[in-house]
């Protein structure tokens, strides 16, 4: 039961950054838990383990690793897209 919170609550932070970022994120659903669990890794190694956690994961480290990420993604993206 807890990997699937932890994948919902991921899914839920990588939408949010999605938002936040103006950015559409590819492959959906799928794109916005792999987003949110890779910006809560991103997020605790960078900011560390502070704020409210729900699932087992730390949510303002995470939403602000998801952001990071989704901006990076989006640069890459759009390079690609050039070429």
């Amino acid at each position: 039961m807890g990997f699937i919170i932890y994948l919902i609550v991921g899914g839920l932070i990588g939408w949010l950054a999605g938002l936040i970022v103006g950015k559409d994120l590819p492959a959906g659903i799928f794109g916005n838990i792999i987003a949110g669990i890779i910006g809560a890794w991103l997020g605790g190694e960078l900011f560390g383990e502070w704020g409210p956690q729900l699932g087992g994961i730390y949510l303002i480290p995470a939403l602000i690793g998801a952001i990071i990420f989704v901006l990076i993604l989006s640069l890459i993206i759009r390079a690609v897209r050039r070429k």
